[in-house]
């Protein structure tokens, strides 16, 4: 397949998305509270997207060895967030919290600091109140809070952002690092006031290695510029997460999507990377072998570490080679654990797929509703092979039979580039047409991940709860990998929308993690999964977590609120 159509049917099928996005968060009939009204006002100079970032270092051996890393059995609040801890004793993302408001104290920054970021970024620096309410709200997500950065700057260089963190941690003024803004747990929100550093000027490719297969990148680049730069070589960076994401955001949530079934996370696509740590200092997490055994893994330390440990400055990631030829198929099933049961019996079968995706008859019947098409409102299982012509074919033609001998049927696949382009955008536009067919409501969107062989079984019962519920979900799957997301429509204003929201997330959740699966496959945890980490890690790991946090982040100025449940102390 044509590389540029794999990526212009991406840009293409972002543009009404955001359109229907912004729609349903800035037009809708109820009236919200004044801290929400506040946080939906100003969509305008809107910027690229970077996410922001994380961090790691040398003082993890001081963290990990025997006194840093000595764990209490009591509780200590000296050492708990207590920024989340309202004056009734309940916390926000803690244990239990389901409240999407995001509390946290807030004091003035010095006009000492003003001066000196002023120096740091000329112009490149804002303290405009609409540019502050853009950066202080998610763009993709109904997590607010009460707060917005005091302060926006825009760095140009790895030493400027250095200069910047050295101040904010000299004055214990909270960072919050910023790119992409497609994240929808709540990542970038600035519940203490702070600095919000903008990673969005920072997009340069430094250098690309084609022998090597692998590029240095900055932070502020976004995967689909980037495979534009690389396709002229022939290579292609693999990870396709939503249109918008920048590679520094991607490495800070440990993001994934539909080709993760056969090139793997982020996790396992990214060499190396440098970082920014609180103190100010830089640190580059390893060499550009293709693998190393020399010390602590850093490099993985910080990536998922959304912005809590450091702001990633540059990235160096493994790149792949263009697919020679492709094909797209498409299947449609009675029920949908009969699609599920496929996708594993596909997987089990030893062929290696590029995508596995699943949508149920609503998300089906959504697209209908948005584009005018005539698809069948049944359970659906996309799939993409690539290779050469003859092992594409070959490989469509052996799940052809596998979906045919379990009640698959109209099987079709598509080998022209127009048509692979009109059959991907199925996929593409499941979330906006959710929008399209609720447009006064907001999205919930589960991200659990079960090991395969559990999936069928979770998204059947998942299914039987959404489709009791009087509100509108869809279901849409990166099946080949046993990560799904329920998109649950509704009004974060009516009280009883909120709790039975809150009740299919928990169960779909608690469901997942019984199946020793994971409450976040790929969005990461923000301020909204933190709840669940206790049961899906346990005390001792959130603790240990705390631990290299406090030795790496001592003044706890890098990303506060977000990860670990503020109720973990050590």
């Amino acid at each position: 397949m044509a590389f540029s159509s794999w990526f212009s049917r991406l840009r293409s099928s972002s543009k009404p998305f955001y359109g229907n996005l912004r729609h349903s968060l800035l037009n809708r009939n109820s009236s919200p509270s004044p801290q929400i009204r506040e946080a939906l006002i100003s969509d305008k100079k809107r910027k690229p997207i970077f996410s922001w970032a994380s961090s790691l270092l040398l003082p993890l051996a001081l963290a990990v060895s025997a006194g840093s890393l000595s764990l209490h059995t009591h509780t200590n609040p000296s050492l708990c967030d207590a920024s989340h801890v309202d004056p009734r004793g309940l916390s926000f993302g803690g244990e239990g919290s389901g409240e999407y408001l995001v509390k946290g104290s807030h004091k003035n920054i010095p006009q000492e600091l003003v001066n000196e970021l002023k120096a740091i970024c000329q112009d490149d620096m804002t303290m405009d109140f609409d540019e502050r309410h853009f950066h202080g709200k998610p763009q993709n997500s109904f997590h607010k809070a009460v707060n917005i950065p005091d302060v926006v700057v825009f760095p140009r260089s790895e030493d400027q952002v250095s200069k910047i963190v050295k101040c904010c941690n000299e004055y214990k003024v909270p960072i919050v690092p910023y790119g992409g803004a497609t994240s929808i747990e709540g990542h970038t929100l600035s519940p203490q006031g702070g600095v919000c550093i903008d990673m969005t000027l920072m997009k340069r490719v430094k250098s690309l290695h084609v022998e090597d297969m692998d590029v240095v990148v900055e932070p502020g680049i976004g995967w689909i510029e980037l495979n534009e730069y690389l396709e002229p070589y022939g290579l292609f960076f693999p990870l396709d997460p939503g249109p918008g994401a920048t590679i520094g955001g991607m490495c800070a949530t440990r993001c994934s999507g539909s080709l993760a079934v056969r090139y793997g996370t982020m996790r396992e696509n990214v060499i190396n990377l440098k970082a920014v740590l609180a103190n100010g200092d830089i640190v580059k997490t390893g060499s550009r072998a293709r693998k190393s055994a020399a010390g602590y893994d850093l490099t993985r330390l910080m990536i998922g570490s959304e912005g809590t440990l450091g702001v990633i400055t540059e990235v160096t990631l493994r790149l792949q080679k263009i697919p020679q030829y492709s094909v797209v198929a498409m299947c449609n099933f009675p029920t949908i654990k009969d699609a599920a049961d496929v996708a594993i019996a596909t997987m089990f079968s030893g062929i290696q797929v590029s995508r596995v995706e699943l949508l149920d008859e609503v998300q089906v019947k959504a697209i209908n509703i948005a584009n005018g098409r005539n698809l069948p409102e049944v359970p659906t299982l996309m799939f993409e092979f690539v290779g050469t012509e003859a092992y594409s074919r070959e490989q469509t033609l052996i799940v052809q039979k596998i979906a045919t001998e379990r009640n698959g049927s109209n099987f079709i696949f598509a080998e022209d580039p127009e048509a692979k382009k009109e059959l991907w955008r199925i996929r593409k536009e499941a979330l906006w047409a959710c929008f399209a067919m609720e447009p006064s409501s907001e999205a919930m969107i589960s991200d659990v991940c079960v090991p395969l062989s559990h999936l069928a079984e979770l998204i059947a019962r998942s299914k039987k709860e959404l489709d009791a519920s009087p509100l509108v979900c869809t279901v849409v799957a990166h099946a080949g990998d046993g990560n799904f997301h329920t998109i649950i429509l509704f009004d974060p204003s009516q009280e009883e929308h909120r709790r039975e929201a809150d009740r299919l997330n928990h169960f779909m959740v608690h469901t997942a993690l019984s199946m020793e699966g994971t409450c976040t496959g790929e969005h990461g945890v923000g301020t909204g999964k933190m709840k669940y980490l206790e049961k899906e890690l346990g005390i001792e790991a959130l603790r240990t977590m705390k631990s290299i946090k406090a030795a790496l982040d001592p003044n706890n100025i890098m990303n506060p609120g977000k990860l670990i449940p503020p109720h973990v102390c050590f």
